[in-house]
C-alpha cells in the first residue's frame, strides 16, 4: 500500500503541472481527492491492514492528501493570476479615446402648448380641471343637448365600450360635471384626449388633445367670451394676432361661431402656407352655452348664462410652430422633436 500511496502522489503532482487551467486542475482534484478518487480506494482497503500497519498508512496517506492539497492551491493561485491578466489584456480600455456624449430628449410641443395654456388661462383667473377618458354617453351627448339622430353618435363615428360607455368624443363631458356639482360660479379649463374614428390626414387624427373652456355666471355675455379668446390668442401667439368670428352651429351653445387666428407666417398679407387668405386654419369652436344643458345640471337658465369654447391642441401647436402635417405630432421622430 505504501507504494501506491507514493505511486499516487508521483503521478497526480505530474499531472497537476499539466494543467493550464482551473478546469483542467479540478479535474485533477476529483479523479484523485474526490469522494470516489484514487486516494479515497485506496484507504477503503486498509482494512486488510495489520493493526501495527494502520496507523503507519494513515499517516502516510494524510501526508500524501496534505501534498496534493498544497499543490493543487499553489496550481490554482498562478492559473487565476494568469486568468486575470489574460482577461484585463483583452479587456484593455483605451482611456484617450472620447467618450459618448448622451442624447438629451425635448419636450414634446404637444405638452408644451398644453402647458402653456393652462398657465395662460391660470393667470387670467380660470380653474384647471382633469377627469375620465372613458365616459358615458349621458356625459358626452345627452346632456349636451346632442340630437338623438346625431351622426357623432353612430358606432362608426364613436368607439363605444358599451352601450352607454365610450371614449369621450370631446373634453365637453368636463362641463357637464363640473357643472352638476351645483358650485356657482364657474371658470374653468380641461385638458386631455379625446378619440373619435377620423381618417388620418394633414390636419386629422383619430387620437388627439383638446382644451374646453366654461364660464357659468350671472350676467355673462358674448362680449365677454371674445374678449377671452382675443386676449389667450394674443398671450399664447403674440400681440399682432387677429381672430375671425364666423357663425356655426354646435348642439351645445347657441348662438355659436367657430374662430380663425391670422397666419402667424405672413401675419395676414397672405402666402402659401395659407392658401393666400391670410388666415390659419380653424383653432376652436366657441359659443353661448345652451339653455337646454344648463338645464340638464339644474342650473336656472333665467338667472345664469354661460360660454364655453373648445379646441384641438394639436392644431394650437401647428399654428404656434407652423407644424403642416399632425402626423409629425406622433411619429415621435428625434430629428422633428430637436427642433422644439
Amino acid at each position: 500500500m505504501k507504494e501506491q500511496l507514493l505511486k499516487l502522489k508521483t503521478e497526480a503532482l505530474e499531472q497537476l503541472k499539466q494543467c493550464n487551467d482551473n478546469a483542467d486542475i479540478e479535474k485533477v482534484r476529483v479523479q484523485y481527492l474526490g469522494k470516489k478518487g484514487e486516494l479515497t480506494v485506496i484507504l477503503r482497503s486498509m482494512g486488510s491492514l495489520s493493526e501495527e500497519e494502520r496507523p503507519e498508512m494513515g499517516k502516510l496517506a494524510n501526508e500524501v492528501r496534505a501534498i496534493i492539497e498544497e499543490e493543487i492551491k499553489q496550481i490554482k493561485e498562478k492559473a487565476s493570476h494568469h486568468e486575470s491578466a489574460a482577461k484585463l489584456k483583452t479587456e484593455t480600455l483605451d482611456i484617450t479615446m472620447p467618450g459618448r456624449i448622451p442624447e438629451i430628449g425635448r419636450r414634446h410641443p404637444l405638452l408644451k402648448v398644453k402647458e402653456e395654456l393652462e398657465s395662460v388661462f391660470m393667470r387670467m383667473g380660470y380653474d384647471v380641471i382633469s377627469g375620465p377618458e372613458i365616459e358615458t354617453v349621458a356625459n358626452n351627448f345627452d346632456d349636451l343637448n346632442a340630437p338623438y339622430d346625431h351622426p357623432s353618435r353612430d358606432w362608426s363615428d364613436t368607439f363605444y365600450i358599451a352601450d352607454d360607455l365610450i371614449l369621450r368624443t370631446h373634453t365637453s363631458p368636463m362641463e357637464i360635471r363640473v357643472m352638476k356639482e351645483g358650485k356657482l360660479p364657474i371658470r374653468m379649463v380641461s385638458t386631455g384626449r379625446t378619440f373619435r374614428f377620423d381618417d388620418v390626414d394633414d390636419t386629422h387624427s383619430p387620437m388627439f388633445h383638446q382644451m374646453e373652456c366654461l364660464v357659468v355666471d350671472k350676467g355673462v355675455t358674448m362680449a365677454n367670451l371674445k374678449d377671452s379668446i382675443d386676449q389667450f390668442v394674443k398671450e399664447l401667439f403674440g400681440s399682432d394676432m387677429k381672430t375671425r368670428f364666423r357663425p356655426h352651429n354646435f348642439p351645445f351653445t347657441e348662438p355659436s361661431a367657430e374662430v380663425d387666428v391670422s397666419c402667424p407666417i405672413c401675419m395676414g398679407k397672405g402666402c402659401p402656407s395659407c392658401h393666400g387668405t391670410g388666415w390659419s386654419m380653424e383653432l376652436l369652436g366657441c359659443g353661448m352655452t345652451h339653455p337646454n344643458v344648463l338645464r340638464n345640471c339644474g342650473i336656472d337658465p333665467e338667472v345664469y348664462s354661460g360660454y364655453a369654447f373648445g379646441m384641438g391642441i394639436d392644431r394650437v401647436a401647428m399654428v404656434k410652430y407652423g407644424i403642416p402635417n399632425i402626423r409629425l405630432l406622433f411619429e415621435n421622430d428625434v430629428r422633428f422633436l430637436k427642433q422644439f
